[in-house]
């Protein structure tokens, strides 16, 4: 009797471990199927039609803004931060965020703007096509704009209680002037097979630009850097930046890199924002690249913590950062930079206006 009682739960033991190792196998299979598949260049497709060329001389006004897939407005916080939350509110409310940002923007009314993570079809912003909003907003007669997949994957399966579950994002450069080509650069990515198949493939949109009266090209780099890892692949990330941007200056070319760089810029007074939370931003050091003018405003907060919502807090004691900003090759003089302060109500994170002038 005891035999059998003993033969049963072998029995049942290896049923189930089969079960898993086949649950597993299905899964890791869905991811590969599913994951972005990354090349080191990639062309990417251009929207919109444009004929005006840079003109050297002329001030040119350029925004920056991480828009938080149109999720993270005051009253979110983020699992992935600190918090509970893995998304927005509502359909409504997701909705509501990106017409916001959308109209804001319209008013600035920059010549380029830099979008980084906006939402193609994700289930943390209730699978709205965010791109075709802004597309539907700014590429008729006026803008051209390109988009760059940094985050695809069938299913996220954290956090447990209420997994991420589908996503595509990327980051999205929209111009008033006439783009000649649009290229998606591959970063180094920090995370091993498999946890990679479900993290994000942090890329660089490099669009082209032509410069009038001249063969030269102004170059637009939009970029998010990398914010979980251990600090390694923002080392490895900024150096193939720099490296570009060291490539197109001495071709001659006006080089500018702007977008979200999980990272904070050693010129900048950043004492006022004391670390609160666990996450410490990491400080570029400028006097590494004396041949480029890295720009970020220590007046305003380009982001906030997503470990609580920010609604009904004591801003006085919340976590803030200064992280967007923009680098400049020295062709380019930075004129005015500035930090707008929206108190983070539709997004995470302030949008950045920089004006420029190329000579």
């Amino acid at each position: 009797m005891k035999n059998k009682v003993f033969k049963r739960i072998l029995v049942s033991v290896g049923v189930l471990l089969a079960l898993v190792i086949l649950l597993a196998g299905g899964m890791l299979i869905f991811w590969s199927v599913t994951t972005l598949e990354v090349k080191d260049t990639e062309a990417m497709e251009i929207h919109g039609s444009s004929a005006q060329k840079v003109d050297t001389g002329r001030e040119i006004r350029i925004l920056t803004w991480n828009i938080g897939y149109g999720a993270l407005d005051e009253k979110q916080d983020c699992y992935f931060d600190g918090g509970k939350g893995v998304g927005g509110e509502s359909s409504q409310i997701v909705q509501e965020n990106i017409d916001a940002i959308r109209n804001k923007i319209k008013e600035i009314d920059p010549d380029i703007f830099c979008l980084q993570e906006i939402d193609l079809d994700s289930k943390r912003s209730y699978y709205l096509d965010e791109l075709s909003a802004f597309r539907e907003s700014f590429s008729e007669n006026t803008y051209q704009d390109s988009f760059a997949c940094n985050f695809k994957t069938g299913f996220v399966p954290i956090p447990l209680y209420n997994p991420t579950g589908k996503v595509n994002a990327g980051i999205s450069t929209f111009s008033k002037f006439r783009v000649t080509s649009s290229t998606r650069v591959q970063l180094p990515i920090p995370f091993k097979w498999p946890v990679s198949m479900i993290n994000l493939k942090r890329c660089l949109l490099v669009n082209r630009c032509p410069v009038s009266f001249s063969d030269k090209e102004l170059v637009m780099i939009n970029l998010h850097l990398e914010a979980y890892d251990d600090g390694e692949g923002k080392v490895r990330q900024l150096k193939q930046i720099m490296d570009i941007m060291k490539e197109e200056s001495q071709k001659g070319n006006y080089v500018i890199a702007a977008g979200d760089f999980n990272q904070t810029f050693s010129n900048t007074d950043f004492s006022k924002y004391p670390k609160i939370d666990e996450w410490e931003c990491p400080v570029i050091d400028v006097n590494d690249y004396p041949d480029f003018t890295f720009g970020m405003d220590d007046q305003t907060p380009t982001c906030r913590s997503l470990s609580k919502a920010y609604s009904g807090i004591d801003k006085q004691t919340f976590q803030y950062y200064m992280i967007d900003g923009v680098i400049t090759g020295k062709n380019i003089t930075i004129n005015h930079l500035e930090t707008l302060d929206l108190g983070f109500k539709n997004a995470d994170h302030n949008p950045v206006v920089i004006s420029v002038t190329l000579h």
